[in-house]
């Protein structure tokens, strides 16, 4: 099932381009390092859980991009674009070869089952 998104005949035409901009850079900053990178973690300061994310590659010896939007005082913005875009509610994001496999914990059971380097081949 699609998840759902308001269509875009129920936004008036003349605050589609709002819409349609929001924090437009930051979803191209991420798109494109999933684009350039096998495994990406889209992460904030002070939060545990993109670092034991992080940390889970790290001791499987997975090579991983790293990109940090502010801290829970700064950003939130930014990181709401990105919560919508992918319609993932919490960080971290992880993507492995473009697709969204989930947070911290996803990563992990990824890793335990060895799914993951299935996935990376």
């Amino acid at each position: 099932m699609p998840r759902p998104v308001l269509d875009e005949a129920r936004i008036h035409p003349t605050v589609r381009d709002v819409v349609a901009g929001q924090h437009a850079q930051t979803l191209l900053e991420v798109q494109d390092a999933i684009a350039r990178h096998a495994v990406v973690v889209v992460g904030m300061r002070q939060n545990p859980f993109p670092r034991r994310a992080r940390k889970a590659l790290e001791a499987a010896g997975i090579a991983h991009h790293y990109m940090e939007y502010g801290s829970y005082f700064s950003q939130w913005r930014r990181r709401l674009a990105l919560k919508m875009w992918a319609g993932w509610p919490t960080l971290p994001m992880v993507f492995v070869k473009g697709t969204l496999v989930g947070g911290a914990d996803d990563l992990a059971r990824l890793i335990a089952s060895g799914e993951i380097k299935r996935m990376l081949g």
